[in-house]
């Protein structure tokens, strides 16, 4: 049996609901994930399934209308603002479709932001987001602002700022939407290599199935409830 020790997230008997002209509208119900360490998981989906919902529920950028969530064995109803936002910059890494660098930055001070806010000296910020963007392939770009980045190597800097703080899990938003074969691809690579060399957990929401097959698990998200799947070479 495993321990809940070797979770880094959990979530259990999570609901969200909204009201909507008198209409109670259900968007996820009865849902329970067990996220191990150093564990890839793809949540697929149709579109409007609710994916990008419960990604927001596990990190704690909105609230579910029942069930738990804990991430490192902390409760997020047990946080406050304040709270929630040092143990999301600590223990998360957040990567969207779209990469929202800030374009007045560079490569490098994109990266160093988690670390700066978090109280790293600036010094110590810039080595690790050095180390960090060398580890992704950049580190001839860390002085480009992201106008001056391809889109693969933006996604890749923002996967960088995503990891720099060392994160127990990184939480993914359909990552290569955006992306070309080839660039998709140097993502793919980066989490796999990133998951090995720092043990860190991945929950990718995606609708490709190249991307959901390189995972360690599959989940479908249907009709608000996530179900395994157990073939997934035939189940996409």
């Amino acid at each position: 049996m495993i321990s809940d020790s070797q979770f880094v997230l959990q979530c259990q008997n999570l609901c969200k609901f909204y009201i909507e002209a008198d209409v109670n509208i259900s968007v996820l119900n009865d849902v329970s994930l067990n996220v191990g360490i150093g564990e890839k998981i793809a949540i697929i989906g149709a579109s409007g399934s609710g994916k990008t919902t419960l990604l927001n529920l596990l990190g704690g950028l909105d609230d579910a209308s029942h069930g738990s969530i804990e991430v490192m064995r902390a409760n997020w109803a047990d946080m406050g603002e304040k709270k929630r936002a040092f143990w999301r910059n600590r223990h998360l890494g957040f990567v969207y479709q779209f990469h929202h660098l800030l374009g007045e930055f560079t490569a490098i001070e994109n990266v160093a932001m988690p670390l700066l806010i978090g109280g790293v000296k600036k010094t110590e910020a810039q080595q690790r987001s050095k180390k960090m963007l060398a580890k992704m392939g950049l580190a001839d770009r860390i002085h480009h602002k992201p106008s001056a980045l391809s889109g693969g190597e933006r996604q890749r800097t923002a996967i960088a700022r995503a990891l720099v703080f060392q994160p127990a899990c990184v939480l993914m938003d359909e990552p290569t939407g955006n992306l070309d074969y080839f660039s998709a691809e140097a993502v793919l690579d980066a989490i796999s290599q990133l998951s090995v060399e720092f043990g860190t957990s991945f929950v990718v929401v995606t609708h490709e199935s190249r991307v959901a097959l390189k995972m360690d698990r599959i989940l479908s998200l249907e009709h608000g409830v996530l179900l395994e799947k157990d073939e997934v070479n035939t189940s996409l």
